[in-house]
């Protein structure tokens, strides 16, 4: 008896060393470095914000939001030790009892349902090992647990659990699922939702609030108990929270400001830049250029501009009719409703009863609601872009039970109550509901900062989720008569100034490409005669813009348009040039335009202002080149050695360099000026003349609209109306907006720039320029004013009480004097031989 137990003492020992050996020799070499842990870069999604720090877009399978263990309220860690480990701190990273109970149980039942793994294994596992049940996985879990608690402290090892563990619906940590399941940060948790967190890491699929709230409830239960066993919260504690109702629903990345094409071209930049893996799990957070409240305007302001142009020419009927069941309900009409979104502010809608007069709908996530006769009155049936149908009579000229319909809310207070004081303490105006529809015109809007091309709003359509194609940035067309500002300042730098008679008469052209004759005709089909270049480009006249560009030639022009920043290659080499037949995107108009903004200065758009790395801080910040008059002086070397010189003999240098040692302050770095590529001169000449196009020409509903006298800008229509455009500035910003089809249809009689896109414009600006001073860009040196007779464009003799002021630079000044009064033959347009050297 002694030897058997003898033997089989030493059996064990045997087989003991057998096992330390193996351990030694095969899995602890092959245990990962602890250290990588220190290094480990969680799968954390991209976010995009505004330069303003608004959230607008989340990019990436895993919603991670990674969360300092400080900032973690103590009782959710508490939560979390009851679930899971409540030993956590005591053991040395693998809990013998929890082993021991789950290896009882596997001999009472036969089954692994406990696993007695601790935070620390978990963690192990989540970060080295797969989740295989196998007893060589387990193994190796607990030694790389004890491995990891010699090497990590505990409060390292609960913040790389509380960020890793999966908790349902793609939630990745604790501050993910706070955001999914509650929409809130973790720190505004109430102790019910902290717990029912906590119970999800056991099994987050079947215990998922979303999809099994009882299951939810129980764990929850479950997990408060503990808490309440461990001392962690008292029995009121618990009573308050276990009567808690499971009140959870999904929130969706809660994006703050609504820039989705801006979005999209961050996410192509970061893809391109990083890579796409690295792009959707390497915690980038982009800031962009865009403000909040410019955004907000922009995209407002177009889709209001879209919807108008819409309802001017007509009802096109309804997006679908469903057959509608004799009995139906909310159900059934929820159910038709479910393939249709809500796009552009504009809800769908089904039609559930037809009126004398009204319309019974119900609305996608609204519920019914009815629709008034002055809500539908305006749907005239759409036949062509020049002719709608006769007016509707009753709502059902309109629309029938089962229609699809788009509607929108309007807020709607009585006359009464809107012209009285008392109004402001009355209860909230009644909600109102009209007839609307997808509009079929597509638009674009950019603002631009001139002083850097930085990106201020940007929308490239109605509605990204309807077409992601950014017409800002892709669309390549036709601008019309806003490209004639490019082709006046190539006239300026060829001698012409703005007082330059140019015959506005008719003109023919031999067109070789079609082995025909182009004639050129004026908007109005009139034509007026000669014409000062200041007045033909306040009423944009087309016979002008093209003897201008026949005068300068087309090799001068192409090449004055570089200077502009435009791609010669995409132009044509032709003089329908004049009428501005290139196609070109709202983008690189804009940035054109912002070469008159900001006195002569080629600048690059950019929008994205930052970058930060979740683990890093700032990995890259844009340097854009600065548009700076005040820079270009001569003196900016001495001035700098000036300075220099002052801080040498100071006690703080730093602070005499940072002050300028009360001098002007210096510039910034010479390599950050933007190239100058236009005269200061012929800039602001440009940009008066395009002031006098807003105060009195074909921009001026701006001027009456906004009252300011900073605006300069330019209308633009195309042959058969296909584009409308306005491109209008003042020294601080440059907005340019499109309308148009994406299919090049015609937008239809009198829908010319001033009436379908300056209207945009103009509600955009108004939002952006409210509160801000007036901003004209500073006259440079050189300039002189001068009478002149308006008739001539000579200089005006002391009796013509005609006479006006124009602007010249100084070595280009008139040098003949006009008759006081023009010659009866001269009045009929042709001028006569006192002016044909001024005439083309």
């Amino acid at each position: 008896m002694l030897r058997f137990a003898f033997n089989a003492l030493l059996g064990l020992i045997l087989l003991g060393a057998a096992g330390a050996a193996i351990v030694a020799l095969y899995i602890v070499p092959q245990l990962p470095e602890i250290e990588q842990l220190r290094d480990v870069e969680l799968q954390v999604p991209l976010r995009v914000y505004s330069h303003d720090s608004s959230l607008i877009a989340e990019f990436g399978e895993m919603r991670r939001s990674p969360v300092d263990v400080e900032d973690i309220p103590p009782r959710f860690i508490q939560a979390f030790l009851a679930a899971e480990d409540d030993r956590f701190f005591e053991h040395p990273g693998v809990d013998w009892q929890g082993i021991l109970r789950a290896a009882i149980e596997l001999v009472r039942t036969g089954e692994k349902t406990q696993g007695g793994s601790t935070i620390t294994m978990q963690v192990a596992r989540n970060f080295f090992l797969s989740r295989e049940k196998s007893y060589l996985r387990k193994i190796n879990e607990i030694f790389l647990a004890l491995k990891m608690e010699r090497e990590l402290s505990k409060q390292e090892i609960l913040e790389l659990y509380l960020n890793k563990i999966y908790l349902g619906q793609r939630a990745y940590g604790i501050a993910a699922a706070a955001r999914v399941y509650y929409g809130s940060d973790v720190n505004e948790l109430t102790l019910d939702q902290m717990a029912l967190i906590a119970g999800l890491p056991k099994a987050p699929s079947t215990t998922n609030p979303v999809t099994s709230p009882e299951r939810a409830r129980d764990r929850r239960t479950y997990v408060l108990n503990r808490m309440k066993q461990l001392g962690y919260i008292d029995a009121h504690e618990y009573g308050e929270a276990v009567n808690m109702p499971v009140a959870v629903q999904l929130h969706g990345t809660r994006t703050e400001l609504n820039a989705p094409y801006v979005a999209e071209m961050v996410r192509k930049y970061m893809i391109e830049t990083y890579g796409e893996e690295e792009t959707y799990t390497g915690g980038y957070r982009v800031y962009t250029t865009l403000r909040d409240e410019q955004q907000t305007a922009a995209n407002q302001a177009l889709r209001q501009a879209l919807l108008d142009y819409d309802r001017r020419h007509g009802y096109r009927g309804p997006e679908h009719n469903h057959e509608l069941p004799a009995d139906g309900d909310a159900d059934d009409w929820r159910a038709l409703l479910d393939n249709y979104s809500t796009l552009g502010g504009l809800k769908p809608a089904l039609v559930t009863d037809v009126g004398e007069k009204s319309l019974s709908v119900y609305v996608k996530d609204v519920g019914a609601v009815d629709i008034g006769w002055d809500g539908m009155a305006w749907a005239q049936p759409y036949k062509t872009e020049n002719w709608r149908g006769a007016k509707p009579e009753t709502a059902a000229d309109v629309a029938s039970a089962g229609d699809i319909v788009r509607v929108v809310a309007a807020q709607a207070a009585s006359s009464e109550e809107s012209t009285t004081a008392e109004s402001d303490t009355s209860e909230p105006p009644e909600q109102q509901w009209r007839l609307s529809q997808l509009p079929a015109v597509e638009g674009a809007l950019v603002s631009l900062d001139p002083s850097d091309g930085a990106t201020l709003a940007l929308t490239g359509g109605f509605d990204f989720e309807r077409s992601k194609f950014n017409r800002v940035t892709q669309a390549r067309r036709q601008p019309g008569s806003s490209f004639k500002p490019f082709i006046y300042s190539a006239a300026l730098a060829k001698g012409y100034t703005p007082a330059s008679l140019i015959n506005d008469a008719p003109i023919m052209f031999a067109d070789t490409s079609i082995d025909d004759e182009w004639r050129p005709k004026n908007y109005s089909g009139k034509s007026y005669g000669p014409t000062r270049m200041r007045e033909a480009l306040i009423h944009s006249r087309n016979l002008v813009s093209i003897r201008l560009l026949h005068a300068v030639g087309l090799p001068f022009a192409l090449e004055h348009m570089r200077r502009f920043g435009f791609d010669t290659e995409k132009l044509p080499a032709n003089l329908s040039l004049a009428l501005g037949s290139g196609g070109v995107t709202p983008y690189e108009l804009a940035r054109g335009y912002s070469v008159f903004a900001n006195g002569g200065f080629l600048v690059q758009p950019y929008f994205i202002d930052h970058i930060e790395r979740y683990d890093e801080g700032e990995v890259y910040a844009a340097e854009p080149l600065l548009a700076c008059n005040e820079c270009e002086t001569d003196n900016v070397t001495e001035r700098t050695e000036e300075v220099e010189d002052a801080a040498a003999g100071a006690d703080d240098p730093a602070a005499v360099l940072q002050a300028g040692a009360g001098l002007t302050p210096l510039p910034p770095a010479l390599d950050r000026f933007a190239p100058r590529t236009l005269d200061a001169q012929n800039a602001w000449l440009i940009s008066s003349m395009t002031r006098d196009v807003v105060r009195r020409g074909t921009g001026a509903r701006a001027y009456r609209e906004l009252g300011r006298d900073d605006l300069s800008g330019k209308t633009g229509t195309t042959n058969d109306q296909r584009d409308a455009w306005f491109a209008g500035f003042n020294r601080d910003i440059v907005t340019v907006v499109w309308v148009g089809f994406d299919q090049f249809q015609p937008l239809g009689n009198r829908e010319t720039g001033a009436s379908a896109a300056l209207p945009m414009w103009i509600d955009h600006m108004r939002v952006v320029l409210e509160g801000h001073d007036e901003a004209i860009l500073p006259r440079p040196d050189g300039l002189v004013n001068a009478r002149i007779d308006p008739d001539t464009g000579k200089l005006a003799r002391a009796d013509n009480p005609d006479a006006v002021f124009e602007i010249f630079p100084a070595d280009n000044v008139p040098s003949e004097y006009s008759r006081s009064q023009r010659s009866d033959s001269y009045r009929g347009g042709d001028g006569d031989g006192e002016y044909s050297d001024q005439l083309f």
